[in-house]
């Protein structure tokens, strides 16, 4: 039974974080839209956070529950204390990126931001580093026939880690240009906004099959 819930809240995490990415996505057209008012403009960023933050508490749900029922599987060795500490320190991340979207329109909640951003520095190398060793044969995870799809699928984790913290980086960045923008008009701000979607929009498309790869790895486990 909580192995089943287990996988249940894993299955609504990921819906949360391809359909955000997906919500967001759809928005951005219409926050460099420059025909349309500034005030409009702002309503659809707003939009676009309060899409974001369900994707971010997906993404970040994801770890705690890939590491538990990896667990359960086999094919994770650490149970016990372990995820207990990991469950708390999710409780941590979670409070942290909640706060962030909370305080978003402020300085406080700039720096919270970067402090949720720190993380990801820290966490995208120790993920990677650990799946790689595991697919050498090396541990920590298991390396038998059968389990190698663990790895690998921490591994895309790690790399699709990267590119949120790029689109993280973005986000941020919309925040603090229409700051400015709600003050005057700057034409060269503007095409940074309308540069910075539109390279993220091709980043996504990455994303989205990183993320189906994710799943798939998950539902088959096929080596």
């Amino acid at each position: 039974m909580e192995l089943a819930i287990l996988r249940w809240l894993h299955i609504l995490a990921m819906v949360y974080w391809l359909g955000g990415e997906w919500g967001v996505f759809q928005t951005s057209y219409n926050i460099v839209n420059r025909k349309l008012s500034m005030e409009e403009r702002r309503r659809h960023l707003e939009t676009a956070y309060r899409i974001d933050i369900l994707a971010r508490t997906g993404i970040i749900m994801l770890l705690p529950l890939g590491l538990h029922m990896g667990y359960f599987w086999g094919v994770q060795p650490w149970g016990g204390a372990f995820l207990v500490g990991v469950w708390i320190a999710l409780a941590a991340w979670l409070a942290l990126c909640w706060s962030a979207f909370f305080f978003r329109e402020t300085d406080l909640g700039i720096r919270l931001t970067k402090l949720d951003e720190a993380i990801r520095y820290v966490l995208i190398p120790v993920l990677a580093i650990a799946a790689i060793s595991s697919l050498l044969g090396h541990g920590p995870f298991a390396g038998g026939s059968g389990q190698l799809w663990y790895s690998t699928k921490i591994l895309i984790f790690s790399g699709l880690l990267v590119i949120g913290l790029w689109l993280r980086y973005v986000m941020r960045e919309w925040t603090m240009i229409f700051r400015v923008l709600a003050q005057r008009e700057d034409p060269a701000l503007e095409a940074r906004l309308e540069k910075q979607i539109a390279l993220s929009r091709y980043i996504a498309y990455l994303y989205w099959i990183g993320i189906a790869s994710v799943g798939f790895l998950g539902a088959t486990k096929p080596f």
